[in-house]
This record gives structure tokens, sequence and C-alpha cells, in this order.
């Protein structure tokens, strides 16, 4: 059943794998320009964290791919008596979704942080299985062992312990840092946050996120840059001219109304 899940997960993504490195090359604020022009969804408050997250691996740049979600209680290590293989049939779930993937971890001790879901080990057992790296709302530790293992993690703190860290539930919806994420969201995420994209916006993102930037590029940036031997008046008036053009085009771009 779990490599049946894992085959459908295939089919239906949108995005190839040249197409989610392309991603990689874009910041997360640079993702969410292109999306906020092409979604339907409330650009003001869905798709990105809430609450503030920290990137632990800033020097490795953003991470893009698709959410394989887990449930922990690391206080509570009854749950590894209600269910023994547990950690197995975890394994078999990530195992059989295809990559790259980020593991989306809920931690049910938050805001308490008990121990650590991720550490040396279980970052090489994940990059084995085609993982990225994690969002967890609870700990990690043995940060100099998991960067060297390229497994980038988003989390809430550091920690010394992991205690009794076992599978509760997975392949469910999860929430962390105030984001719902369902299994098989594109994420992308660096040091400023992170966002799950909603599954109908996935194919257009990269073209928005590059005409936006592209957008900038050629109209208020240079007019903010280009200023020596220029009064004041003229600097304004400049500024004004290219907001007036780069509202213009995204409009026409994404057929939207309104002012940048």
């Amino acid at each position: 059943m779990l490599r049946k899940w894992g085959s459908e997960f295939k089919s239906r993504m949108p995005l190839s794998h040249s197409e989610i490195l392309q991603l990689k090359r874009w910041n997360t604020p640079t993702i969410y320009n292109g999306w906020e022009q092409i979604t339907r969804h409330n650009f003001c408050a869905d798709a990105f964290n809430l609450e503030e997250t920290r990137d632990f691996m800033p020097q490795m740049g953003p991470m893009v791919g698709y959410a394989v979600t887990l449930v922990i209680e690391p206080s509570n290590p009854a749950h590894r008596d209600v269910n023994p293989n547990a950690g197995a049939e975890y394994r078999e779930y990530v195992a059989s979704v295809p990559g790259p993937k980020i593991v989306v971890v809920q931690d049910l001790d938050k805001p308490r942080v008990i121990g650590a879901c991720w550490g040396e080990v279980n970052s090489n057992i994940h990059r084995a299985m085609g993982c990225v790296g994690t969002i967890t709302d609870g700990a990690i530790r043995d940060l100099d062992e998991m960067t060297n293992a390229g497994f980038k993690a988003l989390a809430r703190r550091l920690c010394v312990g992991h205690a009794a860290v076992h599978p509760v539930r997975w392949n469910c919806e999860v929430e962390v840092f105030g984001r719902v994420i369902k299994p098989g969201q594109l994420i992308h995420a660096d040091k400023h946050g992170f966002m799950a994209i909603p599954a109908d916006d996935e194919a257009a993102l990269l073209d928005a996120a590059r005409f936006m930037d592209a957008n900038e590029c050629e109209t208020v940036i240079p007019a903010a840059r280009n200023t020596a031997g220029l009064t004041s008046k003229e600097v304004a008036a400049n500024l004004g001219d290219a907001i007036q053009r780069f509202s213009a085009a995204a409009q026409k771009k994404f057929q939207r109304k309104g002012e940048w």
C-alpha cells in the first residue's frame, strides 16, 4: 500500500527535477514574490510560516522538496509500546515517495522541548532515502554532523538529548510554526522561513518567480541605484516612473489589477 501511494504521488508531481533545481537557485522571498502573482489563495497569510523559525545551516542555501510528514512526542515513551514497528513502517513510507523530499515534523511537546528528533544518525538515514532536509518545530542536535551529511534543518532550537523519539503518526497533515502542511506539498525554505505551495500553484511558480525578479532588476532597482548627479526631484520622478513600469509589467503578465 505504501509503495502504491508513492507511485500515485509521483504521477501527480507537476515539476521535473530540473525545475526543482532551478527553484533552488532563488531565495524564498523571491519565490513568494512570484507566487503572490499567480495564486488565488490569500497571499497575505497562506503558504508561509506564521511563527519564527531558525535556519541552522544558512550557508547551504535554500532547500526545495516535497513534504513527507511525521508527528513525534519525545516526552512519552509509551508510544514505543503502542507500535514497536512504527520506525520501520515510517521508513517504508518515506522510502516509497520519490525525492527530493523534506521531512516536516510536528513535535507534540512544543513549546517545551524534551528531545531532538534529528542528529547525525537520523540525518544520514534520511539522506540515503532521498530527503534533503527537515522542518521541525522541535529540536535538532549534532549540528556539525548534520551539516556534513548535507541535511538542512529549520527548527525551533538546539538540544542535547533525543529522549523517547518514536514515530506517532506519519503521512498526515501536520502543523509547524503556525502553518498546516499536507503530505506531498512542495516546500521552499531558507534562512527567511518556508513556504508550503498549494498544489494548484506549483506548475506556474518558477516562471512567475523568474519574471518578478527580472522585473525588479529592470525597473525599480536600477532607478534606485542610478542616482549620481541627479537632484532629489529627478530621483523621485525616476522612481515613480520605474514603479509604474514595474506594476504595469506585472499586471500585463499576470492579468492582475491593483498597484505594486
